[in-house]
């Protein structure tokens, strides 16, 4: 995770050019791993900083925050931040890298929101404050046909149940601008600082414009994150035409292999909602329709990201 360079620069860049949001300010950061962002909020000349690690690593960040003599302004506390008490009753700035695979895989999203409305002060910060989810489709016939089409003729033996398997769990991977077929839209939007745990939960439209006479094999979630309350707006995107993060994209691969046209739309729509066995898991179902010149196409498809 530190050596993702998009991720961690952006947080160092708005905690450095953003003084103002820090100097003399207390500071909760949720999920602080090593402590790096804690270290960069001292440095910045947080009042003082509270560190709620949760696992093994919060031992380290403690030998780590004393190694480099911060230990009189950043409090590492070790537990989840659910059953912790604060040793003030307030804080003015909220930060956190919460974000999971898919944006909502595997997330604290709901571990910060607890934070914001337990501790965050009347005019106070969450860092960063919006979010949003977006979509694509690409072009992939090598990698279906190596992965999933195997499935159908393994030595002479028909193994498609996997294949059925394979079809419903979305790839983490990293994906070649090259291989996109259509625009890009945006599904939805989410505000840190507002939102409620439930708005985690959507049905949303999407309308995909070809760009170009192609295959589609997939579709391709990914998500953007701004940090809007600094001076200039500061922002990353995990997105096949941004710069490589540790999040990838989320491919779902397509039961029909589509053949569209250059200005023909594909529709549909995007379910997305917690597991109700494990609310970290994400559930997702994809609609989606096309009636073009050459391919006419329904469909229905269930997703689950374990």
């Amino acid at each position: 995770m530190l050596k993702d360079v998009v991720r961690t620069r952006s947080y160092q860049n708005v905690i450095t050019q953003n003084g103002f949001l820090f100097k003399d300010k207390i500071v909760l950061d949720v999920g602080a791993g090593t402590g790096i962002l804690s270290l960069f909020c001292a440095k910045a000349g947080a009042k003082h900083v509270y560190a709620i690690e949760c696992s093994q690593m919060a031992d380290m960040a403690k030998e780590i925050v004393k190694a480099n003599g911060f230990s009189d302004v950043i409090t590492v506390i070790k537990g989840k931040v659910e059953e912790i008490e604060l040793p003030v009753p307030k804080v003015d700035v909220i930060i956190s890298e919460w974000m999971g695979y898919f944006l909502l895989f595997e997330n604290m999203l709901n571990t910060v929101l607890y934070a914001r409305d337990k501790w965050l002060a009347d005019g106070g910060v969450v860092l960063p404050d919006k979010a949003s989810l977006h979509l694509t489709a690409i072009e992939d016939a090598e990698y279906k046909e190596d992965k999933i089409e195997f499935w159908n003729n393994v030595y002479g033996f028909d193994m498609r149940c996997i294949k059925k398997q394979a079809m419903m769990e979305p790839l983490v991977d990293t994906v070649d601008a090259n291989q996109i077929v259509t625009n890009s839209q945006l599904l939805k939007t989410m505000d840190i600082s507002k939102m409620t745990p439930g708005d985690a939960s959507f049905t949303v439209p999407f309308k995909l414009v070809a760009e170009r006479n192609d295959y589609i094999h997939a579709l391709v979630a990914y998500f953007n994150v701004s940090f809007t309350k600094c001076h200039k707006m500061i922002g990353f995107s995990t997105g096949p035409r941004s710069k490589a993060t540790h999040w990838k994209q989320t491919v779902m691969y397509l039961e029909d292999v589509i053949t569209i046209c250059e200005g023909e739309t594909l529709t549909g729509s995007m379910t997305v909602t917690p597991n109700k066995n494990n609310p970290r898991d994400i559930d997702i179902k994809l609609k989606y329709s096309l009636n073009g010149h050459r391919c006419q196409v329904s469909r229905t498809q269930h997703y689950k990201m374990r």
